[in-house]
């Protein structure tokens, strides 16, 4: 059955409503922004044709609300909801709401959302199908006992994770058993408070393995492929911060074997829309790469834009079409082999230097670099406002190239010349990051930062870019009043763009 989208409620907000919104229009379908009052006058809201206030700042009085999402979808004439990643992206509950309201769902079926997103049900799903897992213990609802005995097999280091979503949240390493109740416990609550759900499962942990995921599209049909690998290692606290595609250690052989065991895992669940399937990919010497399971992500992912990039793939024109009922284009191959290589880092409003903390106040410089190969998916500009109430994350910018040194070359320019003044952010950091002779080399595992970057401090003379940036908040304020101001800051044209390049060299 075919369905024509016209109206999409986008139900978050940020640099992937901004990104959503872009390519509603594309289509010509109208895109529906809302916003919880500390966002009254973000970047979404700013560009949006439509917006409706849904709440207080906290998340769960706006962006968590279903009740008063719905109640905006109603209000804007809405016949379709894309989640976006976050907030109520994995939450079936939310999913089957919409559904009974007569949205368009642009994601998996709750069904599959319940076997999949839920990683203790897609542990015992797909282990007899052959997709290896790491040793654990994954029960429904476990007690606080049965935990302690199960820990107690696996024997330390383990990790504690939540079992209704990822991203992080609710993720734990145990490596002395004598504090696994104060972990199970700091892991449940982190987990109630992100997902509404405090259920946690329990990992063997692996000492250095890589984070190698896999995009998967699944249709009506029963058809799923993968379009190839993206590489996450390089991560603070589980959130990743630098990803790539494709991997440095993912040879030809091991791309089509992962990618096989992904389209299995998402036929086996009757997969439609967008996912990712997520490994862990140990890498030891004088032996064959060994991967393991990790969970699905039901939903577009942050870094998907790599993926586009080695692809030549829109992805949300993607999924809205398999939210019409389009099948997979039939030239699509089952597994993809990326074109060149992509790399993406994410801005934080953050101070690295002083445990990256989140930094909050007025952007009153932002300006980020159009160059070939360099596209950027952005959800502030100047005069933005960074809140203390939701994820620090600013922007993200992407780096295209034929070959691996090349993007890295370009983005390491594309930082430089990144101009942000206001707040503090992990600019530098990135830089430092990129620079580092063992990323140059490939040689990247979950413990990157661990192991080579214990503490951090920035360099003693600033960057270009941010001198840049500061000469331009001094002259902003030595300005005399009421004076005349240049043409350039009376319509700053980053305020008017539409935040998003996507060039591919040939």
């Amino acid at each position: 059955m075919t369905t024509r989208i016209r109206r999409v409620l986008i139900a978050n907000r940020g640099e992937i409503a901004v990104r959503i919104a872009k390519a509603c229009r594309e289509r010509a379908v109208v895109p529906l922004h809302v916003f919880s009052e500390a966002d009254r006058n973000a970047l979404h809201v700013q560009q949006a044709e439509t917006a409706c206030c849904i709440g207080g700042a906290p998340a769960a009085e706006s962006y968590l609300n279903a009740a008063a999402l719905l109640n905006a979808a109603k209000q804007m004439n809405a016949d379709a909801v894309h989640p976006g990643y976050g907030f109520l992206s994995e939450n079936s509950h939310f999913a089957r709401l919409c559904q009974e309201a007569g949205l368009t769902w642009i994601g998996p079926s709750p069904e599959t959302m319940e076997q999949l997103g839920d990683k203790a049900r897609a542990r015992k799903m797909l282990a007899p199908l052959g997709v290896p897992v790491p040793p654990g213990f994954a029960e429904e609802n476990p007690s606080l006992e049965e935990l302690q005995k199960a820990a107690e097999n696996l024997g330390a280091p383990l990790l504690i994770k939540a079992a209704a979503g990822g991203g992080g949240r609710g993720m734990r390493v145990v490596t002395d058993l004598k504090d696994l109740e104060e972990a199970l416990h700091n892991a449940k609550t982190e987990a109630k408070a992100a997902f509404g759900d405090d259920r946690v499962l329990l990992e063997r942990f692996l000492q250095r393995p890589r984070h190698i995921e896999i995009q998967i599209f699944g249709d009506a049909a029963g058809r799923v492929i993968a379009l190839g690998e993206r590489e996450c290692s390089l991560q603070r606290r589980h959130q990743k911060i630098v990803e790539e595609s494709p991997s440095p250690a993912v040879s030809p052989e091991l791309r089509q074997k992962m990618s096989e065991t992904a389209c299995l895992i998402g036929r086996a669940a009757q997969y439609q829309n967008a996912g990712t399937v997520e490994f862990l990919l140990e890498c030891k010497p004088g032996t064959e790469p060994a991967y393991y399971f990790l969970e699905v992500n039901t939903r577009l992912q942050v870094e998907h834009p790599v993926t586009e990039l080695v692809t030549g793939l829109d992805l949300v024109h993607l999924q809205l079409d398999i939210a019409e009922g389009a099948s997979l284009p039939a030239h699509l191959p089952d597994c993809f082999v990326p074109n060149g290589h992509a790399l993406e880092v994410r801005l934080y409003a953050e101070d690295p230097e002083h445990a990256f903390l989140p930094s909050v106040g007025k952007l009153e410089c932002c300006h980020m670099p159009v160059s070939p190969g360099i596209r950027i998916d952005s959800g502030v500009a100047a005069g933005s406002e960074i809140s203390p109430w939701y994820d620090p994350q600013m922007a993200k910018i992407i780096a295209y190239a034929p070959n691996r040194s090349l993007a890295v070359r370009r983005m390491l320019q594309a930082l430089c010349e990144t101009q942000v003044a206001g707040v503090a952010t992990n600019q530098a950091f990135l830089l430092d990051l990129l620079a580092h002779p063992e990323f140059e080399a490939g040689n990247l595992s979950i413990h990157f930062l661990n192991d080579h970057f214990p503490r951090w401090s920035a360099a003693a003379v600033p960057p270009e870019g941010a001198l840049l940036a500061l000469a331009a908040v001094l002259q902003k304020h030595s300005a005399v009043p009421g004076a005349a101001q240049p043409a350039e800051q009376q319509q700053n044209p980053w305020l008017y763009s539409e935040n998003w390049c996507n060039v591919r060299i040939n």
